[in-house]
């Protein structure tokens, strides 16, 4: 069986950034498990995993435009710090996550602080990078009606959430 939209999909992947040090793969023996057509990996690698089959080896490269986006100058924004906890110590490099207006989270990263100023970055921490993949296709099969109804893939012992 081929990837098409509907299948559910398990890879196995590293990811660098054209160094070759890894800086993402998912573990041995457990394949990273997908609905193909649903959006639930990069646009860039979804489309280049298309017409593969089980046992199918492929190395990828995804331009930040078809990965996650270009690095958006306006998401890199000054806060003071008592948007934060009176305790919180602020590093450099720290991933965090706000609350948005609708309750919605809202991940960040602390690039400086300033005295009483935070610097932080609002993009995606791999926005404006491009991504190179070693991909292994481990098993693909047709979606159930409920994964479809549901829009993920869902494991082993069914529905899971």
């Amino acid at each position: 069986m081929k990837i098409s939209n509907g299948t559910v999909v398990g890879i196995d992947y590293s990811l660098h950034l054209g160094d070759g040090k890894v800086i993402d793969a998912s573990e041995p023996a457990e394949p990273l498990t997908y609905l193909h057509g649903e959006g639930q990996i990069v646009p860039g690698l979804e489309s280049a995993l298309e017409g593969l089959s089980a046992g199918d080896r492929k190395q990828v490269t995804v331009p930040p435009k078809d990965g996650y986006g270009e690095h958006d100058a306006r998401g890199v924004q000054e806060v003071d710090r008592t948007a934060f906890p009176p305790d919180f110590q602020p590093q450099p490099g720290m991933e965090l996550t706000a609350e948005g207006e609708d309750g919605e989270p809202v991940p960040f990263v602390i690039r400086e602080v300033r005295g009483d100023k935070i610097l932080i970055d609002l993009n995606h921490p791999l926005a404006g990078k491009t991504l190179f993949f070693d991909i292994t296709v481990r098993d693909v099969r047709e979606a159930t009606e409920e994964e479809r109804e549901h829009g993920h893939a869902h494991g082993p012992e069914g529905h899971d959430h």
